[in-house]
């Protein structure tokens, strides 16, 4: 075997990258859509895989279709369906379709040729029929009016968006111009397609409307639904959670208060009861989300209201019905949880590492769960939990990263903005030598509400980054996620001060150690991590840092009003702009751009409706009037990140050259 060398990114783009894991009704086997990219194609292709969780070995399941994705058994087991865009029988779909394939092999079979779409589904308990998620147009009634409606949108020849909704567009889509996402049951014998909502209203969240957002009942009789009740829709109104009768069609408030917003709903195997998450928002915007039982006729129960943790949706119930499992962050990493819904019990089931998805099958006393999760030395692997013990189901990546040497990871602490201790992640190169001086590069990660810990990455690999020499530090600064309610929230109202406090604290840390080269820190972030690279071009002296890098950041806080998260920002700012436009002013960048002297690679996507790139254009603009050595990248056809294949090999190498150009050590003589 060759000798192991350091990532490099034809390396990163050669991984298989699992993602979505769903297991047996009986436990014995996951289905997982796994993702394989090529770098002459510029694109990636996803298949579906069968991983047994015994001692058998994996099988592919499909191999004709480009975008397999989201598997989900059939109540027996028998029969996996999933979502696809193919080509196939002679018809090509326009949007994804439903697909079923028998777990014992053989093609897939299309079941729908919904115009409109699907976006996601459930298995109803008989088998004989699917819940799913699509944009309809809400006035059209019965499948073939919208299938016309969908055919003579698709034919015109305007090419005009046009709208009065306040919540138009999400991340890099405008919302289907007037479709709002329904619930519909399909059929799977005769094919017959019936809306649930029509005529009544109601419609799901417009952010990613998806399985999360409902549940079926164990008898198949009634549907829980996730929906926001007020008139006029905003992506930060509070959701409620209610439940329609398959027969009556007569739909139940199951939890509703201004106050409180409900997700992510899911049956106990005996239907008695409901798990969800909530937040109080209408306390703070921040709010943890809290696990709540519904019972009918009941007010919703709060459970474990004190847990210094966020839970997170999906939830699942343990086949016995004792507990729920979810994810949740804690300093760093995110754990598979366990709670007790009745004592509030809690304790990890499963330790991350970085949760990247999970599912629980199998009959009560019998449990077994998939997990799919990665770690900072290793990619997303699944693993098949029984009774405690983990046995991995694949070994997608092995033979590659058996190729690869990665320096270590360090978790430290210091003390930081407020005396608060403040976690930090290091990535050393590989074969690291403490007698030497190293570079230091400041990766700033985005949310601000996230974090950077133990977990691999792909867009901002730090062993990509690290393997070029530098040590790689990660800071989760104040406002991070996993830390606390209060070291969260600390940031409202003056972001930038309290996290760059926090930066340069571990800065300071850093270049106090030998292997440090005090002469050669660098700083880079994406998204708010952008934000505060530009924050810190205003506030940090010139000389600090050699130079930024600032990914799809946060420039200007008035044009950033024309991002889909408008409604949000003015919560974290505390102010709106015309009514307090010099709070607006003091957290924003752009009013500190006359003290900006350190160079700096800007870059930014023309589909980022997140930081629209006006923002990007504006700092690089602003960067060049003044005289500050600036480069722009900009890509028309990305968006909040960079996902083509060529185009994140440009990124990385237009990354790295930036920050050698601005090195002294490595900088041509003369240049």
């Amino acid at each position: 075997m060759p000798t192991p060398s350091p990532l490099d990114i034809e390396t990163l783009w050669q991984l298989e990258r699992d993602a979505s894991v769903a297991i047996a009704p009986d436990g014995s086997a996951a289905a997982c859509a796994v993702t394989a990219y090529s770098m002459e194609d510029n694109k990636g292709a996803t298949s579906l895989w069968l991983l047994p969780t015994g001692s058998r070995a994996p099988r592919r399941l499909t191999r004709c279709g480009e975008k397999d994705a989201k598997p989900a058994w059939s109540p027996k087991g028998g029969r996996i369906a999933f979502l696809a865009r193919r080509e196939q029988e002679g018809a090509k779909d326009g949007e994804a379709q439903l697909y079923l394939n028998d777990a014992a092999g053989g093609e897939a079979e299309r079941v729908t040729r919904f115009g409109p779409g699907i976006e996601d589904f459930k298995w109803m308990p008989d088998g004989r029929r699917i819940a799913f998620v699509s944009w309809v147009w809400p006035d059209a009634k019965g499948s073939r009016e919208q299938e016309r409606r969908h055919k003579a949108f698709g034919e015109r020849k305007e090419s005009a968006y046009v709208t009065a909704e306040a919540h138009y567009r999400y991340f890099d889509r405008n919302l289907p111009m007037g479709r709002v996402p329904h619930l519909l049951l399909l059929d799977l014998a005769s094919g017959r397609i019936a809306d649930l909502f029509e005529g009544t209203g109601l419609e799901l969240p417009r952010m990613d409307p998806g399985a999360v957002h409902f549940d079926v009942s164990p008898d198949g009789r009634r549907i829980a639904f996730v929906h926001d009740p007020s008139p006029r829709k905003l992506a930060a109104d509070p959701t409620a959670i209610a439940e329609i009768d398959l027969a009556t069609r007569r739909v139940t408030a199951l939890a509703a208060d201004e106050a409180w917003s409900f997700e992510a709903p899911r049956y106990a195997p005996d239907g008695s009861r409901i798990a969800c998450v909530a937040a109080n928002v209408g306390k703070r915007h921040t709010m943890f989300g809290r696990l709540v039982i519904l019972r009918r006729g009941e007010k919703p129960r709060v459970t474990g209201d004190r847990w210094p943790i966020d839970v997170e949706g999906p939830l699942r119930w343990s086949p016995d019905g004792e507990s729920v499992l979810f994810a949740a962050q804690e300093k760093g990493r995110c754990h598979l949880w366990r709670a007790d819904p009745e004592s509030g019990r809690l304790s990890v089931a499963v330790q991350g590492g970085w949760v990247q998805g999970f599912d629980v099958g199998g009959a009560p006393g019998g449990e077994t769960i998939v997990v799919a999760a990665d770690g900072a030395s290793h990619p997303v692997q699944v693993h098949a939990v029984r009774a405690g013990a983990a046995r991995r189901i694949e070994r997608f990546n092995d033979r590659l990263m058996a190729r690869v040497t990665l320096g270590e990871t360090r978790e430290v602490a210091f003390r930081g903005a407020l005396g608060d201790e403040v976690g930090m992640f290091l990535t050393f190169p590989p074969r690291f030598d403490p007698r030497r001086k190293h570079p230091v590069l400041q990766v700033i990660h985005g949310g601000p509400y996230a974090a950077v810990g133990d977990t691999f990455g792909y867009r901002w690999n730090a062993h990509a980054l690290a393997a070029r020499g530098y040590v790689v530090a990660a800071v989760n600064y104040h406002g991070s996620s996993g830390y606390g309610f209060a070291f969260r929230d600390s940031i409202m109202g003056r972001q930038g001060r309290l996290e760059t406090e926090d930066i340069e604290a571990a800065t300071d840390w850093l270049l106090a150690k030998p292997w440090a080269d005090r002469g050669r820190a660098f700083a880079a972030g994406g998204s708010y991590g952008g934000f505060l690279v530009a924050w810190m071009n205003g506030h940090v002296p010139a000389g600090r840092y050699r130079a930024y890098v600032c990914h799809a950041g946060v420039f200007d806080r008035l044009l950033t009003f024309s991002a889909d998260s408008y409604t949000h920002r003015p919560k974290d700012l505390h102010a709106l702009y015309w009514e307090n436009p010099a709070k607006v002013r003091a957290q924003s960048p752009s009013s500190f751009a006359h003290r900006m002297a350190t160079p700096t690679l800007v870059i930014h996507g023309n589909n980022d409706y997140r930081v629209p790139d006006a923002n990007g254009l504006a700092y690089y603009n602003t960067l060049q009037s003044r005289g500050v050595p600036a480069r722009l990248v900009w890509f028309p056809d990305e968006n909040h990140w960079v996902l083509k294949p060529r185009n994140s090999r440009l990124w990385y190498r237009e990354f790295l050259d930036w920050l050698a150009a601005h090195d002294p050590a490595r900088r041509p003589r003369g240049g």
